[in-house]
């Protein structure tokens, strides 16, 4: 059963919209001020749709104050350009390779992406904050639901938070890997309901129209639907990092909460708002699926795994069709170096990622116990921490 179509668009709550670098940027010469202040206008707009502020331009009390209602839209903002603005400013014609050349242009192009925003939404007496994230503020139980709370009481309070990966501090192993994947976690992260990817292409095509002029666009389909793979490619733009496959992986991780999302042209006219009317632009991507409960969403987004579980042919059955917990007996073999409380993957005898989970032993103790019973882990260890090796409640079957 469809969750959402685009009827139904009109009612959704929450969104997170993200803005990609091909168009914040003018042709790689740092931002695109005249852009920004469409999108910025349609952001409000949006927000007060349905009369959650007041119009009123003259001298008011431009202190945060509790704008949510039944009826508003909240709205977070991920946003690209970072490291195109810092590359402008510093003269740069090309895209540096090195990474503390890459995170020095984030740093300064940072300054100037958010002076620009504050300015364009005080213009509409919007406050704006600055959220930078890194995987671990998302991978860490507990920063992740400080990260939630956060976020929530920004935009209960009417602020736009402005987020983007803390690119001053990250490494390749530690990485999002791309603004696409940010926003879809962030969408995880707050239950949206829609995920808005804007891009400078119309949406997705059933192949690349940039080589097939007869290509047609997607208007409507299920975000996990495999032959959509093919169709995805693994283009990417010279300032971005994402490609439409990208884009494509965002859409089902969002869909992990029941969010749907939308990939669009940015430069389409008042884009946002006619999305909200559920008007047929884009490609929607439906979140055929229930959404997970929070500790499951928070599981679903972990990006780094510690270790692996090679599971025999019945527990890898179990797991698919039960969602049971993880026992000792049901682990073939062991692989890599982890301790209790990471994050590692169980795939069946040919490799295939079954689910993950947060481990209850470390792996030297796992290598130990593995094949055996549970009422043996006493005798091989000498003591028993847990009775699974990984509890549903910490796992999830992807």
């Amino acid at each position: 059963m469809k969750i959402m179509a685009r009827e139904h668009l009109v009612k959704t709550r929450r969104w997170v919209v993200k803005i990609g670098s091909a168009l914040l940027t003018n042709e790689g010469s740092g931002l695109d001020y005249d852009a920004m202040a469409l999108w910025v206008k349609q952001i409000a707009a949006l927000m007060d749709s349905q009369g959650s502020r007041s119009q009123d331009t003259g001298p008011q009390d431009t202190s945060p104050q509790d704008t949510s209602s039944e009826t508003s839209v909240e709205i977070v903002l991920v946003s690209s350009g970072a490291v195109a603005e810092g590359m402008k400013r510093m003269g740069w014609l090309v895209r540096p390779d090195s990474v503390y050349k890459l995170q020095a242009a984030a740093a300064v192009g940072q300054m100037g992406l958010v002076q620009a925003y504050e300015s364009q939404f005080k213009q509409h007496n919007l406050h704006t904050a600055q959220i930078l994230l890194t995987h671990d503020d998302l991978s860490n139980r507990s920063r992740y639901l400080n990260a939630r709370s956060v976020l929530l009481k920004l935009i209960t309070l009417g602020i736009v938070p402005v987020v983007n990966e803390n690119d001053t501090v990250v490494t390749d192993e530690i990485r999002f890997g791309d603004n696409d994947t940010l926003a879809a976690l962030v969408a995880n992260l707050i239950d949206a309901d829609l995920l808005v990817i804007l891009t400078d292409q119309q949406g997705m095509f059933d192949s690349d129209p940039r080589h097939n002029p007869q290509a047609e666009l997607l208007t409507e389909v299920d975000a996990l639907s495999p032959e959509l793979d093919d169709m995805a490619g693994d283009s990417k733009g010279t300032l971005g990092r994402g490609g439409m496959a990208t884009k494509l992986r965002a859409a089902r991780l969002a869909a992990r909460s029941g969010a749907a999302t939308i990939i669009a042209s940015g430069r389409e006219d008042n884009v946002l708002s006619r999305i909200h009317q559920g008007e047929s632009i884009g490609t929607l991507l439906l979140a055929n699926q229930a959404p997970l409960l929070a500790r499951k969403q928070w599981l679903a987004g972990h990006l780094q795994m510690k270790g692996e579980l090679v599971l025999d042919i019945g527990a890898a059955r179990v797991l698919k069709s039960n969602g049971s917990s993880l026992l000792a007996v049901g682990v073939k073999d062991v692989i890599g170096q982890f301790t209790r409380g990471d994050m590692v993957v169980c795939v069946d005898e040919n490799g295939q990622e079954i689910a993950r989970g947060l481990i209850n032993y470390s792996s030297d103790e796992a290598d130990k116990i593995k094949g055996h019973a549970t009422s043996k882990i006493a005798d091989i260890l000498g003591y028993v921490d847990e009775p699974e090796l990984i509890h549903r409640d910490n796992l999830i079957v992807i």
